[in-house]
């Protein structure tokens, strides 16, 4: 390969990173618009390093090809080690509180972020788009569409005052506003107050502060967590 070719090619590299940026941004732009951890910019690094250390793996190593019997270059190596270390990365976007795991799209959103920018620096730009077309259309489609009616489970952490009421009346409280109380988590605190980790399972079309707005109203409801 000579200095000219080389020059067209590292430039056809650099707008595979271009492309793969893009794809990044797409996704990205959708976490975004759902107030999630990962946004457009985590998505689009994540993808351009992805396609950037494909490219390496694919190319960077042709000039040791034939240099001596004993070396060998595995170009597969930093490939594979990109589906393990982007690991780690979706790994910090999963939190858990109140016995409620959050951020699991997220990170599987950048995990599959990373292949799509693996596929692009391969130069497998139709896989790659049609991997960021596939993951936009699942998110805004499965978060929008009515047609899985599966009832979603939030956590709610309430503070009752003993004199005014007791973990039957928050029970009460939370079925009269539509929700099914799941299990509850009891904890005994000193000034009287009892704290309480309820799981509640929402029908479709409920949103959790609704079941925080009407735990609010209730008299022996010191203090609500959502």
């Amino acid at each position: 390969m000579d200095y000219f070719t080389g020059y067209i090619f590292q430039g056809v590299c650099a707008l595979r990173l271009v492309l793969a940026a893009g794809c990044g941004l797409a996704i990205g732009f959708e976490r975004k618009n759902r107030l999630k951890e990962a946004g457009m910019r985590t998505h689009m690094i994540v993808a351009i390093g992805a396609a950037m250390m494909m490219i390496v793996s694919k190319y960077g190593f042709f000039d040791l090809i034939g240099v001596s019997d004993f070396l060998r270059a595995d170009v597969s190596r930093i490939a594979a080690q990109i589906v393990s270390g982007v690991g780690f990365l979706g790994a910090g976007m999963i939190f858990i509180r109140n016995r409620s795991v959050t951020g699991l799209t997220t990170a599987a959103g950048i995990w599959t972020t990373a292949g799509i920018g693996m596929a692009v620096g391969a130069g497998m730009y139709s896989l790659g788009i049609a991997g960021t077309a596939l993951v936009l259309l699942i998110q805004y489609w499965m978060h929008n569409s009515n047609w899985f009616n599966v009832p979603d489970v939030c956590s709610v952490t309430v503070r009752v005052n003993e004199e005014k009421g007791s973990i039957g009346d928050v029970m009460q409280v939370i079925q009269e506003a539509g929700a099914q109380p799941v299990d509850v988590a009891v904890t005994h605190k000193k000034s009287g107050l009892v704290k309480l980790d309820v799981r509640v399972r929402l029908p479709a079309g409920m949103q959790q502060y609704q079941v925080v707005e009407a735990l609010e109203k209730a008299p022996c409801i010191a203090e609500v967590e959502d």
